[in-house]
């Protein structure tokens, strides 16, 4: 399984991937409103021999009121279904997380199930003061919010409700 960047060429295959792995368009849909509209940009593909089993899209959002604050948001994160259970989401989020520090992210916020990002190092966000809409409206419970810092000391002083590409509420 080679994990690399995601070129032109894999743009159908991330959509149907999305598609299969979520049981439907909506992030796929995401996925092909934020291609190429955002910077910095992480998408990285797991490939198996041609097969694109697995993507992770890394975007920046915006915390108001901290201009310094260089926050990316890890969504989605697909495997498709036969490759589930194998490695292959643990492998995209680790070469995820390496390139967004490596594109200047001070830190990483996720929406996702509190039993599978802590083991990559994720918090619940609040614990840093750190919110998001999904939240706020009652959608999200606190545990499922979760944030990485990736630059020690990035998250000193900052506090706030991220806000996200406009494409996460067109979707």
């Amino acid at each position: 399984m080679l994990i690399r960047n995601e070129t032109p060429a894999d743009a159908a295959a991330v959509h149907e991937l999305n598609v299969a792995a979520f049981d439907g368009a909506l992030e796929a849909k995401l996925v092909d409103a934020l291609r190429g509209h955002t910077f910095p940009y992480v998408s990285l593909v797991a490939d198996d021999k041609g097969v694109i089993a697995g993507h992770i899209l890394f975007t920046p959002v915006h915390l108001p009121g901290h201009p310094r604050a260089r926050l990316m948001a890890l969504a989605p994160l697909a495997v498709l279904p036969g490759y589930q259970r194998s490695g292959v989401g643990s492998a995209l989020v680790e070469a995820g997380l390496a390139q967004a520090r490596e594109a200047g992210a001070g830190a990483v916020v996720v929406l996702g199930h509190p039993g599978y990002y802590p083991r990559f190092g994720f918090v619940p966000a609040s614990r840093h003061g750190i919110r998001c809409a999904y939240m706020d409206s009652g959608e999200v419970p606190d545990e499922a919010y979760m944030i990485i810092e990736l630059l020690p000391g990035h998250l000193e002083g900052l506090a706030g409700s991220v806000e996200y590409h406009a494409a996460f509420s067109a979707t």
